[in-house]
């Protein structure tokens, strides 16, 4: 276990030294080294009473309920709308001209809209967020509906499986494996519209700190939200690996007997 995870991590250690020697050399603010952006993280987000300070306990909790409740909303809308899309033709004629437009309008342009729609708020931050993740989602799980063994699902038809066992037992299973690669790409896009929605309309959170700091000039700061944002992106990432292996073992396992 230690040894696989010196194997997997070597280099972020040899990464840092490297960093800290180059920043020693250039003697630039605005390249500071690790040790100086960690003795600021811990300044400002890690010297409370309980290990957080009051400064991180206001916005990282914010920020975390939103992206995780953003990914849980696009999960769903973007799971059964794919599903229900991938298996009816005639749906899929009706509605995929506008997902081919929804996808192809880039996150960010619809940050305005949103602000004007619902103010400055919590709502712009999920609303941005659910409507640049939701589409990977969609479309992995319409392409995972859609290219299935339809010998199965006409066979169990054929034995009088009910639509919903059909649903549980063949269908949803056959599409898992592409469905978790659009959850996966999902995650870390889910990261990167939270900043964005909070550098302009939030009072609070990951992106708010990171525009104060941007706002009063201090490079540490910034450079700390950076690393933390990036932290932050390795543990879900992690997260969200270990919890696919479990769920896709059955698929690993098949695909190494083919």
């Amino acid at each position: 276990m230690i040894l696989t995870l010196v194997k997997r991590l070597w280099l972020i250690p040899v990464m840092f030294v490297g960093w800290e020697l180059l920043a020693g050399a250039l003697a630039t603010p605005f390249l500071p080294g690790p040790t100086l952006i960690v003795s600021r993280m811990y300044e400002m987000w890690f010297s409370g009473p309980y290990i957080f300070t009051e400064e991180a306990a206001h916005h990282f909790l914010p920020s975390l309920i939103r992206v995780v409740g953003s990914w849980a909303i696009a999960v769903v809308v973007g799971v059964g709308l794919g599903v229900a899309i991938g298996r009816t033709p005639w749906l899929a004629d009706i509605v995929e001209p506008l997902i081919e437009f929804g996808r192809a309008v880039p996150p960010p342009v619809m940050l305005p809209i949103f602000l004007v729609l619902f103010q400055i708020g919590p709502q712009v931050q999920i609303a941005t967020i659910v409507f640049g993740i939701v589409w990977p989602i969609l479309l992995n799980s319409i392409d995972g509906a859609r290219n299935l063994d339809m010998l199965k699902v006409e066979t169990a038809a054929v034995f009088g499986v009910p639509a919903h066992l059909r649903f549980l037992r063949i269908i949803l299973p056959a599409a898992a494996p592409k469905i978790f690669a659009g959850l996966r790409l999902s995650v870390s896009l889910a990261l990167i519209l939270m900043v964005i929605s909070e550098l302009k309309a939030s009072t609070e959170g990951f992106g708010y700190l990171l525009n104060m700091a941007v706002s009063a000039a201090d490079m540490p700061a910034i450079w700390a939200n950076v690393v933390l944002l990036g932290v932050l992106g390795f543990a879900f990432n992690s997260l969200f690996l270990t919890v696919e292996r479990r769920v896709l073992s059955w698929h690993r396992h098949a695909y190494r007997l083919a």
